[in-house]
């Protein structure tokens, strides 16, 4: 692994632009990953927020679903934030008719679970592997875990009200995902956190 990986940023739909702002200002090159040939230059990959069913479309309709499963698959580090981490997900509760995922998350994750865009919200989230303050999560339309496998870990929970508990932050092994949205913030420490697991250093 190089010293200064390259990560791509899913761009079908969604927040592309932000998390490529949120690496520059790492110092971390990140490119947008449009087709299965981009994959072959980056190091890490992040599916960002967005609309699940629209993206898990586009990629059938650009030939990237099975590029993306397969080089998961095959261990290239992987974050998925909100819509991202549904994507992400082996299993989905409330997904539309067809809806694909890429998997690799041995987790069972329902969409909007938090609400509609009216009930967006944010909250202080205790992120194992984060260090200092808790995370100000922004959260719109967000799904949670319902589930998960035994190989994955669970790093973070909402803390209060009445989904206190919920799941919204796990990792396997050098895929990570959250229901929130990190790159709407101003704080990089979980991008940072993303960067390392792709340097092999976390």
């Amino acid at each position: 692994m190089t010293a200064t990986p390259t990560i791509g940023v899913l761009a079908l739909q969604g927040d592309t632009a932000e998390h490529v702002r949120m690496l520059g200002d790492l110092g971390v090159p990140a490119e947008p990953v449009l087709g299965p040939e981009d994959l072959d230059r980056i190091h890490g990959l992040i599916l960002p927020g967005g609309e699940s069913t629209t993206m898990s479309k586009l990629a059938v309709r650009y030939d990237l679903l099975d590029p993306l499963r397969k080089h998961i698959g095959q261990g290239m580090p992987a974050y998925g934030t909100c819509a991202g981490m549904i994507l992400l997900a082996d299993r989905i509760l409330d997904g539309a008719q067809g809806q694909e995922t890429v998997g690799g998350l041995d987790m069972t994750v329902r969409r909007n679970a938090f609400g509609r865009q009216s009930e967006s919200f944010e909250a202080g989230i205790d992120i194992e592997g984060v260090g200092g303050a808790p995370f100000e999560a922004v959260f719109i339309r967000a799904p949670w875990v319902e589930s998960v496998g035994e190989r994955v870990r669970v790093l973070g929970q909402t803390p209060y009200g009445e989904q206190a508990g919920r799941i919204v932050a796990v990792r396997q092994g050098g895929l990570l995902a959250t229901s929130f949205h990190p790159e709407l913030t101003g704080d990089p420490r979980i991008h940072r956190l993303f960067v390392d697991m792709v340097k092999g250093q976390a």
